[in-house]
């Protein structure tokens, strides 16, 4: 039985690694692997870090496809995993996420009348403009399989009528991320020189048009008057916050490996970000998260009031940030699961493939 993985981004690197271990572990000698890099992140801090410090195999195709527009890049990333599909001849294709590799991979398997999982289904934002959200409606469209990492994106999908697709089947397992956090926390719950600050990371596109992004470091350089600022920033929006940062109590660094990061997660007072991956994983070590967008696919935390939502474009909303009193997290508040997301669901695509052969 043949699985053809498809990654391209810091995010479907790290969730990988927990079914690729369960596969190792309980699997191998029923299932082989096959993975293919898309290059969509193809900085060594972004992509082959991640590989070697989860032990992830290395991918058998790497199509080295970056730097293009989304239309470009989806298009030839479409065009060259036709061509390892009708190579690799797989029984089902596993994606994660929302990215372009994503829709690519989706695109080219239904083409090929290959079977999809999608791992993190049913996730939605409401906000129809956004690539990530066409990129999630479209592969849980034409996904088989449809792995959701909560209830709400569960809910999601019957809303939607999926539920009315007789060869559809839909699970809610929990979050393969948990499994992560779980698996790696002892290295990761240390304390730091440096302690007590916000933790800052601003990736999507929209943030870094030049309006908004000026408007975020206005911000950010009036709440570093009264805490630190730690910002791990990717190589396209470093170049950004050179030109415009002066503030001296903001510290730029390189993107950071997972453990790393988890580090500065938990030495933090706060998180403030874009990123959906990183408003979970502020979750897990129990620190308020400030979400620099006006939606979120994370929606359960926003009703908890755990995450805030805040309007990049506001003018001085590092006022709200300062004043606001932030809730404390239950631990017994659990909408992700109990870590055990990965093998629940490699069990599952294995039993149904086995029904299917």
């Amino acid at each position: 039985m043949k699985i053809l993985t498809i990654l391209g981004a810091r995010p479907q690197f790290i969730k990988s690694s927990a079914i690729s271990n369960i596969i190792n572990l309980k699997y191998k000698d029923k299932i082989r692997e096959i993975v293919v890099h898309t290059g969509q992140h193809y900085d060594y801090e972004m992509s082959k870090v991640f590989f070697k410090e989860f032990k992830l195999k290395k991918p058998k195709h790497f199509l080295k496809i970056s730097g293009l527009n989304h239309l470009e890049m989806t298009g030839k990333m479409i065009f060259m995993l036709d061509r390892v599909i009708l190579k690799e001849k797989p029984d089902l294709i596993l994606v994660y996420g929302d990215t372009n590799s994503t829709l690519a991979g989706a695109i080219a398997s239904v083409k090929k009348r290959i079977p999809i999982a999608h791992v993190e289904a049913g996730l939605r934002s409401k906000n129809n403009i956004m690539q990530e959200e066409i990129n999630r409606i479209i592969t849980d469209r034409v996904s088989k399989l449809l792995f959701c990492p909560t209830v709400g994106a569960k809910k999601n999908l019957f809303k939607e009528k999926f539920n009315n697709f007789n060869e559809k089947k839909i699970f809610n397992f929990g979050d393969v991320m948990l499994d992560i956090h779980k698996r790696y926390s002892f290295s990761m719950y240390k304390k730091s020189k440096l302690n007590d600050y916000y933790l800052v990371t601003i990736h999507r596109e929209e943030n870094c048009e030049i309006k908004i992004i000026e408007n975020i470091i206005n911000n950010l350089e009036q709440l570093a008057k009264h805490r630190k600022i730690l910002f791990p920033a990717h190589p396209r929006v470093k170049q950004i916050l050179k030109k415009i940062i002066k503030s001296d109590k903001i510290i730029i660094t390189e993107p950071m490996n997972y453990i790393k990061f988890g580090k500065a997660i938990y030495n933090s007072f706060a998180v403030i970000t874009d990123s959906g991956g990183v408003q979970k994983e502020s979750f897990f070590f129990k620190k308020n998260c400030f979400v620099l967008r006006n939606e979120t696919e994370w929606s359960e935390l926003i009703k908890k009031n755990y995450n805030v939502l805040i309007n990049p474009l506001k003018k001085n909303f590092y006022r709200d940030i300062i004043s606001m009193k932030l809730k404390k997290i239950n631990i017994n508040y659990k909408p992700y699961g109990n870590g055990y997301a990965s093998n629940r669901i490699i069990k599952s695509i294995y039993n149904n493939l086995l029904k299917k052969n």
